[in-house]
């Protein structure tokens, strides 16, 4: 196993923590500095780039900062998906029963599933915590759509595969955490918002994505008028500018404002571009 660590412009004190945790371990460990934060997406494609040009073994794991496999996960999710010869991508075990589903509404989402026995489990996407992906998987359907940045590409990955023919799965058993996992913040809602819009109209079509915006209207007029609504989730912030730029085929990185109110990295630009 290699270990590849895609930076995306962390802070100096970040990597020197970085550094130390990567001089301790007992695996080959690449770092790949990254002038600007180019989101989740892009960043991921970065690696998986590297790894398809240098061609080393069938199968890809990704994982962000923070997620926490149990010891034997990585092997439980390859044993699984190469007994299925059109298996393209799997993911782990979140736990409480979550089953990633799409809507053709709503997008991508997560819903309480029976108790399974462990083992494979087909789904409409794999979570972003921890997937695997096949080589020949994307090399035929190309890779993570930069234009999410952060949220929702894994839903449209994992729907581009099956419409390819490529199985996907949850792997039950194969646990991992994410105890970090923040939600909330107006860069947070605004991704959200925005790229889920972007997802039904890309896989379910103009008139669900208008359905969609209706809803997602409706939500954020509730939320300003009735202050107790959600309170502890609702950005509005965030919200109205990613109805406003879903509306105005802005995506990528996340407007300027909004990243400094959060505190991120600086975006990898500063253009507005667009994308019909």
């Amino acid at each position: 196993m290699r270990i590849m660590v895609v930076d995306n412009c962390s802070t100096p004190e970040s990597l020197e923590q970085l550094q130390a945790i990567v001089d301790r371990s007992p695996h080959e460990v690449e770092i790949v500095m990254l002038a600007a934060n180019t989101g989740f997406g892009p960043g991921a494609n970065v690696g998986f780039r590297k790894w398809m040009n240098e061609g080393i073994g069938d199968w890809v794991a990704l994982a962000p900062h923070d997620a926490l496999p149990a010891e034997g996960t990585l092997k439980r999710l390859v044993d699984a998906a190469e007994g299925r010869r059109r298996a393209g991508l799997a993911c782990a075990d979140v736990g409480e029963g979550e089953v990633p589903v799409y809507d053709r509404y709503f997008g991508g989402m997560t819903i309480p599933g029976n108790s399974e026995p462990p083992g494979w489990r087909s789904v409409d996407y794999p979570h972003g915590t921890l997937l695997i992906a096949r080589r020949e998987c994307l090399r035929e359907i190309g890779l993570f759509d930069e234009r999410y940045f952060a949220y929702c590409e894994e839903a449209d990955l994992g729907l581009r595969a099956i419409a390819a023919g490529w199985e996907v799965g949850l792997v039950c058993g194969a646990m991992v955490k994410n105890p970090t996992m923040r939600s909330g913040s107006p860069v947070t809602d605004y991704l959200m918002h925005r790229n889920t819009l972007l997802l039904v109209r890309e896989h379910s079509g103009r008139y669900q994505a208008a359905i969609r915006f209706i809803i997602a209207l409706f939500q954020l007029t509730r939320g300003i008028v009735q202050r107790s609504y959600s309170p502890f989730i609702f950005s509005a912030k965030g919200r109205v500018w990613g109805l406003i730029d879903f509306l105005r085929g802005r995506f990528g990185p996340p407007p300027l404002f909004l990243m400094n109110e959060a505190g991120e990295p600086p975006t990898a630009t500063t253009d507005r571009s667009r994308t019909t």
